[in-house]
């Protein structure tokens, strides 16, 4: 599912769009940021363009937090590979995959 998507899917669910997204570069796109900013959602990472010589100490901390905060996620899908063998999964479809993973 697509950026917008998933958003737009999680306020379905939830009624309200999220504070803020944590989002990988690849996503980070000038329509994601317009899309984001028009609905008042923050997007985690540096600002498209050239890099601002006079950062404040706050901001600075925000964006250290910002890449910080997918860290926990990121361990658990690693976990998951290695102590579950989740990265031997070949099947494609979700019906399959679930009767792979299923310990039964």
């Amino acid at each position: 599912m697509p950026f917008k998507g998933q958003i737009e899917e999680f306020k379905r669910e939830t009624g309200y769009y999220p504070k803020s997204v944590h989002a990988d570069a690849i996503y980070r796109t000038r329509e994601n940021r317009a899309f984001c900013k028009e609905r008042g959602i923050g997007l985690s990472g540096p600002p498209l363009g050239r890099r601002a010589t006079n950062i404040s100490p706050e901001k600075k901390k925000e964006v250290l937090q910002d890449e910080r905060d997918p860290n926990a996620i990121e361990g658990k899908f690693g976990q998951a590979k290695r102590r579950f063998s989740l990265n031997r999964v070949m099947a494609k479809l979700p019906d399959t995959s679930e009767t792979a993973i299923s310990p039964f």
